[in-house]
């Protein structure tokens, strides 16, 4: 039997039982629902309802199909809506191959940057099956569903566009995997804080300067950080171990750190911190934030000075990926459920071997070899990459009395 469809569109202010009244009228007609979909944007509503059935037109209580619009009709009228209603067939949607999540990051999002966005993606032969708001504060995040795309094609076009337009765009893969993703590893120095504490050592030893001039030259990955880290810490020899108390004091967490980690350990996810940093200032965080696994050098101290080195194995960029295959196993969770967030020349080891590697305001190097790039100063901004909505944190943190969101 021929299957129809009808698909019935309601716009208007909202108010409660909109719903409720028009699917009670449809409950007199032999029809079943097929697909619905509704948004509210500043107490405007949009509904779309279709239905299938089968026949010309559905008979029943209240006759034909003219009977349903002209009681969808009355109900939208009492309800202050207005109503469209257009036929058609098949209701049953075939798949479009390339689905894709596409996150849009921007503050201020420009009405230029979406169009730009869009029009990559028509441009592709891709077509946009869903728009939702993450964030609209302190960044405005949108998501945009995406069918019918090469995922490779489109992520190197849409790259170009945020270029272009000073936003940051996000394409993942739609699935079951996305969701999945359950160990967070991240850098510290430059990411998980502001700055690199081996900084805030040498100002108190007097060689800010030279250490600072060393680090960006690692950062870039123009130098070797093993031998980088040693030349810089070397500088270090003879400062009292008192130190690190005092730059304990002098770490600043970025902005969203501790929304970050609060949000993400509220859903059962790992969180490990990595860092060719050191133990001394490390373990505080470890502490503070509830870390579960962390991997940093260890600066040697003898009869409490600093002798200028460190000891054990140095966690550069081939140890970060080794740390983070480490936590996976020691988690029980695959490499695939896992997301590196880096911002250096030496996180591109770890950022390539997870599931998803993340460059947060980071080198060039790194955001070309990532498999996307956050440049705005906000760290919780990642949780909208996993699809997380900015108002189910803060309804979260809300139940737990936490009035520090964004934070």
């Amino acid at each position: 039997m021929n299957q129809r469809t009808l698909l019935i569109t309601l716009t208007g202010p909202d108010r409660p039982g909109v719903t409720s009244r028009i699917f009670s009228v449809l409950s007199g007609f032999p029809v079943v629902v097929a697909d619905v979909e509704q948004v509210v944007i500043r107490g405007r509503l949009t509904l779309g309802i279709l239905v299938s059935y089968a026949g010309e037109a559905p008979t029943g209580t209240g006759g034909t199909l003219g009977a349903l619009w002209t009681a969808v009709e009355r109900a939208a009228e009492d309800l202050g809506l207005q109503v469209e209603l257009s036929t058609g067939s098949d209701p049953k949607e075939r798949r479009r191959r390339g689905r894709l999540h596409i996150t849009v990051l921007g503050a201020p999002l420009q009405p230029a940057a979406m169009a730009g966005i869009a029009g990559r993606i028509a441009a592709a032969g891709a077509n946009i099956d869903r728009i939702e708001r993450l964030s609209n504060y302190p960044v405005t995040c949108i998501e945009l569903a995406v069918s019918g795309a090469d995922p490779d094609t489109l992520r190197a076009e849409l790259a170009a566009e945020a270029h272009t337009q000073q936003v940051d765009v996000a394409v993942q893969r739609t699935g079951l995997h996305r969701r999945a993703k359950r160990l967070i590893v991240m850098d510290v120095d430059s990411t998980l804080i502001q700055g690199e504490v081996i900084e805030l050592l040498a100002a108190h030893a007097g060689c800010l300067e030279e250490v600072a001039r060393v680090t960006e030259e690692a950062m870039r990955g123009e130098l070797d950080f093993a031998e980088s880290l040693r030349r810089r810490v070397a500088l270090l020899e003879g400062l009292s171990e008192e130190v690190f108390e005092k730059v304990r004091e002098e770490v600043v967490l970025t902005p969203g750190a501790r929304t970050l980690v609060r949000t993400l350990k509220r859903l059962d996810y790992r969180f490990a911190i990595v860092s060719g940093g050191f133990t001394q200032l490390t373990d505080a965080l470890v502490k503070d934030l509830g870390i579960d696994y962390s991997a940093a050098n260890t600066l040697e101290v003898v009869d409490g000075k600093l002798t200028g080195r460190v000891t054990g194995e140095i966690v550069d960029r081939a140890g970060k990926a080794r740390a983070l295959k480490r936590f996976a196993e020691e988690a029980a969770i695959p490499i695939s459920q896992t997301v590196a967030i880096g911002d250096g020349a030496n996180d591109l080891d770890m950022i390539a071997a997870a599931g998803l590697g993340i460059a947060f305001n980071a080198k060039p190097v790194v955001r070309r070899a990532a498999d996307t790039a956050v440049n705005v100063p906000y760290l919780d901004s990642i949780l909208y990459l996993l699809g997380i909505p900015r108002a189910e944190v803060e309804d979260a943190d809300a139940e737990d009395g936490v009035t520090l969101t964004g934070h």
